[in-house]
């Protein structure tokens, strides 16, 4: 397998954005969840934050990919429609497919369209997700409209995925929907669970179908994804799907890549591309979460960096860490 294309080894090595530790604020304990595109001549990144309570999102916008401005939030606490009150973690905007193209927006139905997860409880990824899609006609991307009901729940799937629905990723092709999906089973107490990635279908947005052969992407027995196979990006590079994701060893979440010709067949690389760094980096615990673009003929993979916290960190996150957003490359950065 042939992967020079995807790989990124210089790492910009210093958070692009980081939660603001502001008392009250939805990002005041981290941010996660990086998705980078391009919008009105503008980047753009969606991002998760975390307070305590809950995830809700946020928008920042950057001329240059490495200096990013917040603009706000997008999907609030109190603003869904039951099942999606207490959060709403947004992962995905429909956009172009093509990783060496514009990374843009693109429209269906004349509406731009976000996918996001729930939790039913108060507090850290308490209980099992579900995914839910909402729509905007406003340009500036700031006020969306939820769909009332989710269009994935845990109940109708099968039982690697009872235990609830995380990080999407929403790809149309000819026609056809195909949105990607990482799930848990229901935790056994001796070993914890196990996320594997999934597929549904639409030709819609409104009825889908989980794909057969579900799980697409499955852990890999003893290795470096041997728990977690989680958090698709999925984009086209020349006659080839490119699905960027992490695995997971119970120690460290690492990027991985794996390739397909036909969205539903994937062949994943046998060691990861973008590695968790050493002891006191930015990323010394987890490297994880992928969202990659190209701009300029560089290639830029966003990914969710961690370490544990240090006394003077602006955040400090669930389980003692300082969780940000983080940027490798496959050149080597220099500020603008």
């Amino acid at each position: 397998m042939n992967i020079a294309d995807y790989l990124t080894p210089y790492k910009w090595g210093k958070p692009v954005l980081t939660g603001s530790g502001t008392a009250g604020s939805f990002d005041e304990h981290a941010v996660d969840c990086p998705f980078v595109f391009r919008h009105q001549d503008k980047f753009y990144m969606m991002y998760v934050g975390f307070d305590g309570h809950g995830y809700q999102t946020g928008l920042a916008i950057s001329d240059n990919l490495l200096d990013w401005q917040p603009l706000g939030l997008i999907l609030r606490r109190g603003g869904g429609n039951g099942w999606d009150s207490l959060n709403a973690a947004g992962c995905w905007m429909l956009r172009e497919n093509d990783m060496n193209g514009q990374p843009a927006l693109k429209k269906w139905d004349n509406k731009y369209w976000l996918v996001y997860h729930a939790y039913p409880g108060d507090g850290y990824e308490n209980g099992p997700g579900r995914i839910g899609l909402a729509w905007t006609e406003d340009p500036s991307l700031l006020t969306w409209n939820r769909l009332p009901d989710p269009i994935l729940s845990p109940e109708d799937g099968a039982e690697w995925e009872k235990g609830g629905l995380y990080k999407e990723c929403l790809v149309e092709h000819d026609g056809l929907f195909y949105l990607y999906y990482n799930a848990k089973n229901e935790a056994d107490k001796s070993i914890g669970w196990i996320e594997q990635t999934g597929l549904a279908t639409s030709p819609d947005l409104v009825n889908w179908t989980r794909a057969a052969s579900n799980p697409l992407l499955q852990v890999t027995p003893e290795a470096w994804d041997s728990k977690f196979a989680s958090d698709p990006c999925v984009l086209k590079h020349r006659d080839k799907w490119a699905m960027f994701f992490f695995g997971y060893d119970g120690k460290h979440a690492q990027e991985g890549i794996a390739l397909s010709d036909d969205l539903l067949t994937w062949e994943k690389h046998p060691e990861p591309i973008v590695r968790s760094g050493p002891e006191g980096s930015l990323d010394s615990k987890h490297a994880h979460k992928p969202s990659v673009i190209r701009h300029e003929g560089i290639l830029y993979h966003f990914y969710c960096a961690c370490r544990p916290s240090q006394p003077g960190d602006i955040t400090v996150n669930f389980g003692n860490e300082f969780r940000t957003i983080a940027v490798a490359a496959s050149q080597p950065l220099t500020d603008n």
